[in-house]
Parts: structure tokens; C-alpha cells; sequence
């Protein structure tokens, strides 16, 4: 069975006009979009999402820049999700970010810096459980997941 993992596509990402080019380049690495959709975050639930950053000075900040206009919730599936995801999106500090990465390409913020990608498989179910209904993910393979993956990966 492939991992799954929670992307946020930030309102930096929606403000830019990235949407596409962002997701285009998780699907051009094989991985597998299984829910999308587009919300309105609350503070309410920023301040869940975001309760390890409860006693940093930037807190507030951060729940402000995600209210500005929609998010795009993303879920993926593939073989090790959460850390090629994390590859692909490049450190946090975009200014740090290797060129090739979504931030090293996109970005050059700390905060408005893209994304968010789940960091754990624990932090993904969680955060996939906050962000999506069951019924919301949809479960299946691409008809070319033999080019993607040898046949003893899957």
C-alpha cells in the first residue's frame, strides 16, 4: 500500500497564480493526487494546525498570511510520499531553497513560501484526518503505475 501525505498550496501559492505549476510537478513525479479541494481557513482551525507554533512570536503572523484568500488542500499517495514531497518542495526558508524545488524555483519568503507538506506519517494522518472527509480521497491507482514503479515497489 503507497503512503499518503497532506500538501497546503498557501495563498502565496493562489495569490501567484501557481496553482497548476505546483501540482503539475508532484503529478510529473508519479505521484498519485488523490483529494483536492479548495477552503477557506478559520482561525479556529489555523490554530489547530499550527498549535506547535502556539508560543513563537511569529504565531499570529502566520495564522494571518493563511487567511488572506483560499488554500488549495492537496493529498497525495506514493512510495515514501512524505519525504519526496518534502524533496521536492525544498527547505523551509525559500531563500535557502536549492534551485529545482518548488521554494528554490518559486519563493523568496520564510512565511509565504508556497506550501505546507506534512513532516511525519504521523503529522500526515492527522493532518489529512483535519483537512479531508473520508469520502473526500479517492482511492486508486493511474492506469501507468507500471512506468512509475518496478513491480516489487508496489
Amino acid at each position: 500500500m503507497l503512503d499518503k501525505t497532506l500538501v497546503i498550496l498557501k495563498p502565496s501559492a493562489v495569490q501567484r497564480g501557481l496553482i497548476g505549476e505546483v501540482i503539475s510537478r508532484f503529478e510529473k513525479k508519479g505521484l498519485i493526487l488523490i483529494g483536492l479541494k479548495m477552503v477557506w481557513l478559520s482561525d479556529e482551525i489555523l490554530s489547530e494546525h499550527y498549535a506547535h507554533l502556539k508560543d513563537k512570536p511569529y504565531f499570529q503572523g502566520v495564522k494571518d498570511s493563511m487567511k488572506i484568500c483560499p488554500v488549495i488542500m492537496c493529498c497525495l499517495k506514493g512510495n515514501d510520499v512524505i519525504s519526496v514531497v518534502r524533496l521536492l518542495t525544498g527547505v523551509t526558508n525559500s531563500r535557502e531553497a536549492l534551485p529545482g524545488t518548488i521554494r528554490g524555483d518559486y519563493s523568496m519568503s520564510m512565511r509565504e513560501n508556497i506550501l505546507h507538506a506534512s513532516d511525519s506519517p504521523e503529522a500526515a494522518a492527522e493532518e489529512i484526518q483535519r483537512f479531508f472527509k473520508e469520502e473526500e480521497l479517492f482511492d486508486y491507482n493511474l492506469s501507468t503505475i507500471s512506468n512509475v514503479y518496478a513491480t516489487n515497489e508496489l
